[in-house]
């Protein structure tokens, strides 16, 4: 299979355990972007624009009426003409009409119709009364040049870049491709997504679950967030403990898959057959370790089609945890987004944490007297607590060296999706 990347990235091999900082600058310095391509407007929702969008003509494209009323000139106003005659109406979409001479003469508008010839302004029909064939405008209200009128090209002129290329497309953007004549958009391609979980103790939601075995909940887990942060072709797999069913498995989805996200079987334990599997099918390591709770060993190698091969630990926290930390934004990085940053958030509590690691530390948000976003800590009993997530917005990530985080810390903040 082609590979989706438009150019191969560069392999390092550090020798120390890395911070959560350097963890993902060598993915984002490591990952190749992904390929572009066109997109029909009906279908560009979510996807990541690779090309400026720009202005094919001036926007609005002409002079638009703001308001039901009556088209004039100004100066007709200003020199206290009130008494005016209705020559035609003109709605939306008409060809424009031409104000005739003289200042009693305007002209019936409806809002979103282009402003007659002549007129340089709108009197709202709630500032007139009607009297037939003519209209009495009221004194109190003047109409200065450009009242009520959306000039032409006031927003933006014709070639002017409107979105950017990094933007992942919403309703907004569609708006905007739509109302500049683009039926079709080019984006970056999206990938086809391997969700891997592991080990011989997981069984299908579906299936009879014995005492000693559990439920899988990676690789739903991940595959809902995946499609909910705008990458849909994920699919689930599963691998026992087995060494020969690992080399065949990894063969087909290291050959079909862009990215291969696996769950479990990296550590150092007597069947996890991962690693040694991955090297032997040329998949090469950047790094194993990141100095982090959870999620310490978070493995991330290259494989020789260049396809970026992310293991996470097999507990559920973890894996939930390092997808949104790392892999997320790895893809955007891939997809050629604009870089996201985190927002800042105090911390509502004071916490504390002995180990010398970064703490990606769940928290449920608010919002303090001044505005200010307010952290609230919710540390999950441990990384196998699922459950304890349910209640949290994301995370924030509290440096090593640290013991002791007061109230008001400023952390950075990083939502689930």
């Amino acid at each position: 299979m082609k590979s989706l990347f438009r150019e191969p990235g560069f392999v390092y091999y550090p020798s120390r355990v890395l911070t959560p900082a350097a963890a993902e600058k060598l993915i984002f310095d490591t990952i190749p972007l992904f390929h572009k391509e066109d997109c029909a407007i009906s279908e560009a929702h979510g996807r990541v624009l690779r090309s400026d969008l720009r202005a094919d003509r001036d926007l609005p494209p002409f002079d638009r009426v703001t308001m039901d009323g009556f088209a004039l000139r100004a100066s007709s106003l200003a020199r206290g003409v009130a008494r005016f005659r209705v020559e035609a109406t003109q709605a939306a979409g008409m060809r424009p009409f031409a104000l005739g001479p003289g200042d009693e003469a305007c002209i019936e508008v409806m809002t979103g119709a282009v402003l007659p010839e002549s007129a340089d302004c709108v009197v709202p029909c709630e500032e007139a009364t009607r009297e037939g064939d003519w209209i009495v405008a009221a004194q109190a209200v003047p109409s200065p040049p450009g009242g009520n009128v959306h000039r032409r090209g006031s927003d933006h002129r014709a070639g002017d870049v409107i979105v950017r290329a990094g933007a992942r497309l919403t309703g907004r953007e569609i708006a905007v491709a739509a109302a500049c004549g683009h039926p079709s958009l080019t984006v970056a391609q999206s990938p086809k997504v391997a969700v891997v979980s592991t080990g011989d103790e997981l069984v299908e939601v579906d299936a009879l679950v014995a005492p000693h075995q559990i439920r899988r909940s990676n690789d739903h887990s991940l595959r809902a967030a995946l499609i909910k942060a705008g990458y849909p072709r994920a699919d689930r797999f599963h691998m026992r403990d087995v060494r020969h069913e690992i080399e065949h498995m990894l063969w087909h989805i290291l050959a079909e898959y862009d990215i291969v996200l696996i769950t479990g079987g990296v550590s150092k334990g007597k069947f996890d057959f991962l690693p040694s599997e991955l090297e032997r099918q040329g998949v090469r390591k950047v790094f194993q370790s990141v100095a982090q709770r959870p999620g310490k060993p978070f493995w991330f190698g290259l494989s020789a089609r260049m396809t970026p091969v992310f293991a996470l630990p097999g507990n559920p926290v973890s894996a939930y945890t390092c997808l949104h930390r790392y892999v997320l934004p790895a893809l955007d990085h891939a997809s050629g987004m604009a870089p996201r940053t985190p927002l800042a958030a105090a911390l509502a509590q004071p916490v504390v944490f002995r180990p010398k690691l970064a703490w990606l530390l769940p928290v449920r948000l608010s919002s303090g007297p001044s505005a200010q976003l307010l952290a609230t800590p919710a540390a999950v009993g441990n990384s196998g607590d699922f459950a304890g997530l349910v209640d949290t917005d994301g995370f924030v990530e509290l440096p090593a060296g640290e013991d002791e985080f007061p109230a008001g810390y400023v952390a950075l903040y990083r939502s689930w999706v």
